[in-house]
């Protein structure tokens, strides 16, 4: 079947479309890349996606007009992607709701119906629902990838295999030799650094390019102490969090408290650049781990790799293009094999021992037949 997977992380970059074509050969689920691209939001738009994160009050007629707007938008990133049996669309998230110490809701915004209108097929959508509902975090999906992709090398090996994500949040996974994973949030991945270069330029670049504003400042160690001491580093995982814990806010409170005068722009983003890699790099060593396997947009700043590896000393660090998945897509490539999963009546188990079936689906304009639901994969394969 060819699916077509749709989302826009939380730093807003832009509308990620991967096409793929996903085979079943008994409990091997193999899958091929087709067609990747990144839709950039328009100008308005991303401003109004990052003010709603942000907080900016909006009343019902504003909310409603913006998951309009973001379902045309993902709706229009569809076209030219060819027939396709199925879209998965992730969406635009907005908002993790935390509360009493666990995850009670979660919203991502791009109306599936619209779609489902211009693709022609059925869209599965609200895929983090579920797994709350379960009790669950409902974050990171990561795990549902990496247990089929990296489950045999791990038991082979006889050690975890970790992975990670960075994205506007950093996340990790630990694949087990048993082939159970361990997953989480481990704080801010880019989300901080993108925020801090889109003021500093008015908006002109949405993020460090080649980490060169960081890598011409120093850390300030008494601000980095401050930031460290956030209470979400010391909350135990399975865990997950998002811009309502993470944004410049947070950093510009930090500031206040400083003895000394207000860092250079290039200080706090080194500072910026040392919290996402220490929070990552201990997370990555007391995984028990002794390879990481990276992704998302961070892997290609320079700096942030640098200081990573100096953080998860001991643990071998690299790109996920060196096992054959372009780190840019790995995080769409999930969500196609999530979808694949969903539409045969696979359960995913996430943070909650209780699998559930991932998503809605929102029907196409012919009927909706769906298959009769399968025995579960347990091999994913990656093929060119």
């Amino acid at each position: 079947m060819r699916v077509c997977a749709l989302q826009s992380g939380t730093s807003a970059d832009g509308i990620d479309v991967l096409v793929v074509d996903a085979e079943a050969d008994g409990d091997l689920l193999a899958v091929t890349p087709v067609v990747w691209r990144t839709v950039p939001w328009e100008v308005g738009l991303r401003r109004d996606i990052i003010d709603a994160a942000h907080g900016t009050a909006l009343d019902a007629a504003a909310w409603c007009a913006l998951d309009t707007r973001l379902g045309e938008a993902f709706a229009d990133a569809v076209a030219g992607s060819g027939d396709l049996d199925l879209v998965v669309s992730h969406g635009q998230t907005l908002y993790h709701w935390a509360d009493g110490g666990r995850i009670r809701g979660t919203m991502q915004l791009g109306e599936p119906s619209l779609i489902a209108e211009a693709a022609g097929c059925p869209v599965i959508s609200h895929v983090r629902h579920a797994d709350i509902a379960a009790g669950g975090e409902g974050a990171p999906l990561m795990a549902v990838l990496d247990r089929l992709w990296l489950g045999a090398d791990a038991a082979d090996g006889g050690r975890p295999i970790a992975t990670a994500n960075i994205g506007g949040i950093a996340n990790v996974q630990v694949v087990h030799p048993d082939g159970t994973v361990r997953a989480w949030d481990t704080g801010p991945g880019n989300a901080l650094i993108d925020a801090l270069v889109e003021r500093t330029t008015a908006g002109v670049e949405g993020y460090d390019r080649n980490g060169a504003l960081a890598a011409g400042g120093a850390v300030h160690g008494e601000l980095l102490g401050l930031l460290q001491t956030h209470p979400y580093f010391s909350r135990p995982a399975p865990k997950t969090t998002g811009r309502h814990e993470f944004s410049l806010a947070l950093v510009d409170e930090a500031i206040v408290r400083l003895d000394g005068p207000v860092p250079s722009d290039a200080d706090l983003a080194a500072t910026l650049v040392e919290l996402t890699a220490w929070s990552l790099g201990t997370a990555l060593v007391e995984s028990g781990a002794a390879e990481a396997v990276l992704s998302g947009g961070g892997v290609h700043n320079p700096v942030l790799m640098r200081r990573l590896a100096f953080w998860a000393q001991g643990v071998t660090v690299a790109s996920s293009s060196e096992r054959g998945i372009d780190p840019d897509s790995r995080e769409n490539l999930m969500f196609a094999v999530l979808g694949v999963l969903s539409w045969h009546g696979i359960p995913v188990s996430l943070t909650t021992p209780s699998p559930r079936v991932a998503g809605r689906i929102t029907p196409g304009p012919a009927p909706l037949v769906l298959p009769q639901p399968r025995p579960p994969f347990t091999r994913l394969e990656i093929r060119r």
